[in-house]
């Protein structure tokens, strides 16, 4: 992999946003990264994402804190470490992006500034976790970075009580960013404003069917796909069969769940344990996750019986 090239996709990334993006280390800014995250986040204030003086300690490690910029306002920033020396990995901890700089692909600037940073340094793969019921985050790691999941990691960090998990389980999706892999380069390659962020709009309710049915732009591909979870007319969970079922399969999730926490969590409990159950076992089971369709769909390849 050319890592100059690497470098050029995060220059050209980061002016498409319209931001700088800069490794930190000085104390001043790091503390700018704290804040920056506590505003986002809105934690328990026993249990905040970073501290400070963690940051301090991960800079002088070596490790990498990156942060985007706006003029001189710190709007977005990422925290990796390094992975078992004998594996060439990092592991990204955590990334966000302030809310009035939503849709300006910041985070994909981040993530290829990251990327680059870390070809720079031989790494070849970076891993990290995201909440699998969130729309946004399983589109944009799963399609706009072409990461791809190994592992569903059931309440990985115990309940979150934040104003973002709101006390829910923590169930986590863990991907790989294989940084040389081809669909990677590719996806580097793209420009932030043909690859901006879409609308949840357009999921049609099929007549005849419990639940919507992918509209998004795999919708024409996996019509005849099996749904094993689907949207409810009421907005809840649907399963929609047994996670025996091979071949392509489609699992669901919610428009907003973040806000659903809020006016229903009862029903974002029901969807944290559909998926866990649904989304959890087909992985348990040996179906690989092969994409995300806009319209909130899984899409998984479930071996036939009797293949590999």
């Amino acid at each position: 992999m050319n890592t100059s090239e690497a470098a050029q996709d995060s220059l050209a990334a980061a002016s498409s946003a319209g931001v700088e993006i800069r490794e930190l280390w000085e104390l001043a800014d790091l503390d700018q990264v704290y804040r920056l995250y506590d505003s986002i986040w809105r934690p328990d204030p026993k249990n905040p994402p970073v501290t400070t003086e963690l940051l301090r300690a991960l800079t002088k490690a070596g490790n990498y804190v990156g942060g985007a910029y706006d003029g001189d306002d710190l709007i977005g920033a990422c925290v990796g470490f390094f992975g078992a020396p004998a594996e060439v990995t990092m592991h990204s901890h955590v990334a966000g992006v302030s809310g009035s700089a939503r849709g300006r692909n910041v985070g994909f600037a981040l993530k290829l500034h990251q990327r680059a940073w870390a070809l720079e340094r031989g790494v070849t793969a970076i891993s990290w976790t995201f909440d699998p019921l969130i729309r946004r985050n399983a589109y944009f790691n799963l399609t706009k970075l072409a990461a791809h999941p190994t592992e569903y990691l059931p309440n990985f960090y115990g309940q979150m009580a934040d104003g973002i998990n709101n006390g829910d389980d923590s169930d986590r999706l863990l991907v790989r960013w294989q940084l040389d892999a081809p669909t990677v380069i590719t996806a580097a390659h793209r420009q932030s404003t043909l690859a901006a962020a879409s609308t949840n709009s357009g999921a049609q309710t099929s007549t005849g069917s419990a639940f919507s049915t992918p509209s998004g732009h795999l919708g024409g591909l996996l019509r005849e796909a099996t749904i094993l979870l689907g949207v409810g007319d009421d907005g809840r969970p649907v399963v929609g069969g047994s996670y025996d079922a091979r071949g392509t399969v489609l699992v669901g999730v919610p428009g907003d769940v973040e806000g659903l926490r809020g006016s229903d969590p009862g029903a974002a409990k029901e969807w944290r344990l559909a998926l866990r159950e649904v989304l959890g076992g087909l992985m348990a089971d040996g179906a690989r996750v092969t994409g995300f369709d806009r319209a909130g769909w899984y899409v998984l390849e479930h071996p036939v019986k009797g293949l590999i």
